[in-house]
């Protein structure tokens, strides 16, 4: 009854995630970043009630990253894309990154969550870019909708729709199954 209790309970969470319509479209497990070098960030803009978020960045090794750091404190949600500039995330090349969108007045409460990433070292190609489709075709830049074969500028241009975002419901689901 408990693991019935707890499928049905993941099962409503990932379709209030999905309501929430906030996703992180690149990087991506396809879609690498390049260390030490400008790398784009996206996600599914305006189709969400968070007008603002933080932007982390963790790593599912310790020995990387000890806990998930900001990279830009507040965004808001309408340019679908930004530059990171190799200043504002200077992580070592490495496997198991991930981009985190939470609010801004509490890092906890998490909107959206990137599949895990890799940064590869310096020098590295970035992915080809495929035509984007859907709410994150367009972006401030244009580059992710443009479809060109290679990246402009030295960012990482591809994106990938793979992504569930995490909100509110992630956190209320947490504490009922602490009750369950």
């Amino acid at each position: 009854m408990v693991a019935l209790t707890r499928f049905v309970l993941s099962a409503s969470l990932a379709g209030l995630a999905a309501a929430q319509g906030l996703q992180i479209t690149n990087p991506s497990a396809n879609s690498w970043w390049v260390a030490k070098s400008a790398n784009t960030f996206s996600w599914t803009c305006n189709s969400s009630p968070q007008s603002q978020f933080t932007v982390l960045v963790s790593n599912s090794n310790p020995a990387i990253l000890v806990s998930p750091i900001a990279i830009i404190a507040i965004e808001s949600n309408v340019d679908c894309s930004k530059l990171i500039t190799q200043d504002q995330s200077n992580q070592p090349a490495s496997g198991g990154y991930r981009i985190i969108l939470a609010n801004p007045l509490n890092s906890s409460d998490i909107y959206a969550q990137s599949d895990e990433f890799e940064i590869k070292p310096l020098g590295s190609a970035y992915p080809s870019t495929t035509p984007a489709t859907g709410p994150s075709a367009t972006s401030a830049s244009g580059a992710a909708a443009s479809g060109s074969a290679a990246p402009q500028n030295g960012q990482n241009n591809a994106a990938s729709i793979k992504n569930a975002g995490f909100g509110v419901g992630a956190a209320i689901a947490a504490g009922l199954a602490y009750f369950l």
